[in-house]
């Protein structure tokens, strides 16, 4: 009886025990479930840099390609927008200036703009795109295809400080501004949207940008800018030389080099201490603005995306781009 007994009892506090280790089991569940309902909230209705603009910036001067805004691509002046007028309306009021500046000081040019500011507004993560100029003549063209247009003061020494003086003058409250160069009439907005959530990905980073392939014919150019990662996808440097560069001085045909593309985001709390940064002695160097945020410490997050094309910066892109815009059906 004694042994039964004793057996009972035991039996009876295993029950317990096992009832109180469901009901354990039970509630965790309940409470982790609470809570990652309760991070699902917050992220749908708090998202990290959730607002996000994106920035044309357009200045008056050029100086790697004299002519530029008069060059034929695909049969049309670069400086020619849908309206054919747009050349004698712009151009023929301002004949007193110099005609080498009047004609061919424009940068970037009308058409890369439109072109350029079509294919951003696609972007899914832009809550508004404009052009930022220092121009009027860039300005009213602009307008007339359609694009908000911010007007920026001519000492701005570079597009990220013309970002920085745009934002300020909107007037609204954004998380991200997105620098879009306004001679990559090929821009595809998904590259836009992936910078954009590269940056929102990366709480300990201020800008993002995308690179893509470099084509061995373009190693020792230095208008296609180069750049080096580390294995956490954060930018090591950028430079116009071939980087890396092995002790044979030759192009690696074998290795995986890349091409910095002309479009970067910016946290917007970053972007405003930029300009109050001295320029640093790499920056100077190379002309890239990208390296003082490097020099100064900052993170940098880099995503390599499949992208053919690139600016006009010289008379010898113009062919490439015809060819790709005549492959792409957007003539």
């Amino acid at each position: 009886m004694t042994i039964c007994s004793s057996s009972s009892s035991s039996s009876s506090s295993d029950n317990n025990s096992k009832t109180w280790i469901i009901h354990g089991i039970v509630a965790g569940v309940a409470i982790a479930a609470a809570a990652s309902g309760a991070h699902a909230y917050f992220r749908r209705f708090n998202k990290f840099r959730s607002r996000v603009v994106g920035i044309i910036p357009a200045r008056f001067a050029s100086s790697r390609f004299s002519g530029k805004p008069l060059v034929q691509i695909l049969g049309k002046p670069m400086i020619q927008n849908r309206n054919p007028t747009i050349f004698a309306q712009v151009v023929q009021p301002l004949e007193y200036h110099s005609i080498t500046q009047l004609l061919f000081g424009v940068q970037p040019t009308f058409l890369e703009l439109m072109r350029t500011w079509e294919r951003a507004k696609l972007a899914a993560s832009l809550d508004h795109v404009v052009v930022a100029t220092d121009d009027e003549r860039i300005a009213d063209c602009c307008r007339r295809f359609g694009a908000d247009v911010i007007m920026t003061s001519e000492s701005c020494r570079n597009g990220t400080e013309r970002c920085n003086e745009a934002l300020e003058k909107l007037g609204k409250k954004y998380d991200i501004v997105v620098n879009i160069q306004g001679d990559e009439p090929l821009v595809e907005p998904e590259i836009i949207d992936g910078v954009v959530k590269a940056l929102q990905a990366a709480p300990d980073a201020v800008f993002s940008t995308a690179v893509t392939s470099l084509k061995p014919e373009d190693a020792l150019d230095p208008n296609r800018v180069k750049c080096v990662v580390d294995n956490r996808g954060y930018a090591i440097y950028f430079s116009r030389g071939l980087i890396p560069f092995n002790k044979s001085g030759k192009v690696n045909q074998q290795f995986p080099y890349l091409l910095h593309l002309g479009i970067q985001s910016y946290d917007t709390k970053f972007l405003k201490i930029y300009p109050d940064l001295q320029p640093t002695p790499l920056q100077l160097e190379e002309d890239l603005e990208q390296l003082k945020v490097l020099e100064n410490g900052y993170k940098m997050k880099v995503i390599k995306v499949d992208h053919d094309a690139h600016g006009v910066d010289t008379p010898e892109d113009v062919e490439k781009i015809e060819s790709l815009m005549r492959e792409r059906n957007l003539s």
